[in-house]
């Protein structure tokens, strides 16, 4: 149920079940929700060309742009799980989205150049929230249904941010390209936002109307293991397991969607077309997220974390090996990345015994994955800048699949954090 009230307070007292109308009302409420996730972000990659010419920097160089949300992400993670006990979830994820729209203004403002970095974070900020809260979101209002909720959130939340790629070059050319296009294209990013802003807040209202005016019951003492959650779950080796993995399929996913475009055009590509390039890329990470529910069945689940991978790493050695191929490569490697993004929210909930670990353990292992994500971007471009080649950044990209295959075999195990179950 939406903790209507926000006031943070952890309490066992049952709310009225949902029906109709209500449930219909939390569905689309997260699946818009999950629509803006990666816009903002994925909209960056497509432009980066234009953006240097117009700031007079290197491609290269604005490679640590996809960096900083990811940075951002690494910083703020550890303390949501703080400010949701605090606040409320449900509040909590509101304040991110209108956080969220205030840094896609802010980046898109003219003027001094530090408006498109500063935004930036804010934005980082705010998804960073975001992110940690939806697996506990989607754990604690649809417990029977983890796997097909956190399979449809991952899709939109792919497929849509395959459409912010694949649009924002022609709504920068629309607008009449250089400085006026790059910054309409990437404020056009958030235009779902205030839908999921009022969706939002209509579920928090019919929350609270189910609740009706009840008193609020007294704050229950803190148990030790609650208390763990926000500092335990450092020391948890499983909870260490899921970050590895996040951290892998995160670094994976944003190296080629900031670079795909760029290697497209450095092979031919228009700059129409390699945004296209990177939309194919995340629209087939739609088709992996919907396929992971579909896997997480029966005795071979356990393996399903290891196997995902590999179609990543049959997209890179395309692109190593045939790169004239680029859009089956895209596609084998979109596949990929969608469906260990999935894996990883997955489990975030599934290693959790309540919303509240899942919580403490999404923003742990979401602080270390994208830290570590966040080295990826720059690390590829640098290694391009060296030469100007490719081979170098692709087989870095290339050892991040085969990590992650490693570390998908120890996580695959059905353990939880926070006990020795």
């Amino acid at each position: 149920m939406i903790d209507g009230a926000g006031d943070g307070r952890q309490t066992t007292v049952a709310s009225p079940p949902r029906r109709g109308l209500g449930v219909a009302l939390l569905v689309a409420a997260v699946c818009v929700i999950a629509a803006n996730m990666r816009t903002t972000i994925t909209g960056v990659g497509p432009l980066l060309d234009q953006i240097a010419d117009d700031l007079g920097t290197s491609t290269a160089a604005l490679g640590a742009l996809a960096s900083v949300p990811l940075i951002t992400w690494g910083i703020v993670s550890p303390a949501t799980h703080a400010l949701s006990t605090r606040f409320g979830m449900s509040r909590v994820v509101l304040i991110s989205l209108i956080v969220l729209g205030a840094g896609t203004a802010w980046r898109s403002w003219p003027g001094v150049s530090a408006n498109l970095w500063l935004g930036t974070i804010l934005i980082g900020a705010a998804l960073a929230v975001a992110n940690v809260l939806m697996p506990a979101v989607i754990k604690r209002d649809f417990p029977g249904r983890v796997p097909l909720m956190m399979g449809v959130y991952t899709a939109l939340l792919g497929g849509v941010g395959a459409v912010a790629s694949g649009v924002v070059v022609p709504i920068s050319i629309a607008a009449g390209g250089g400085a006026d296009g790059w910054r309409i294209a990437l404020a056009s990013t958030a235009a779902l936002l205030p839908i999921a802003i009022a969706l939002w807040s209509w579920a928090m209202a019919d929350a609270r109307r189910r609740h009706g005016q009840a008193p609020t019951p007294p704050r229950p003492k803190v148990s030790a293991a609650t208390r763990l959650r926000g500092t335990g779950i450092w020391r948890d080796p499983v909870a260490w397991l899921v970050a590895a993995y996040m951290g892998l399929q995160s670094a994976f996913f944003y190296m080629l969607v900031t670079w795909l475009a760029p290697f497209a055009t450095s092979h031919g590509r228009s700059a129409v077309a390699a945004g296209f390039d990177v939309m194919l890329f995340q629209i087939m990470t739609v088709v992996g997220s919907l396929v992971v529910p579909l896997l997480l069945r029966g005795r071979a689940r356990r393996w399903v974390p290891a196997a995902l991978p590999v179609a990543g790493i049959i997209g890179v050695l395309g692109l190593l090996l045939a790169p004239d191929a680029l859009t089956g490569w895209a596609l084998c490697a979109g596949l990929a990345a969608g469906a260990s993004l999935n894996m990883s929210l997955t489990l975030m909930a599934q290693r959790a015994r309540d919303h509240a670990a899942s919580s403490a353990l999404s923003g742990m292992s979401q602080s270390v994955g994208y830290l570590f994500a966040a080295l990826g971007p720059p690390t590829f471009g640098a290694l391009h800048g060296l030469d100007g080649q490719w081979m170098l950044s692709l087989l870095v990209l290339l050892a991040v699949a085969l990590a992650q295959v490693g570390v998908g075999i120890a996580v695959g195990r059905d353990r939880f954090v926070l006990t020795r179950a």
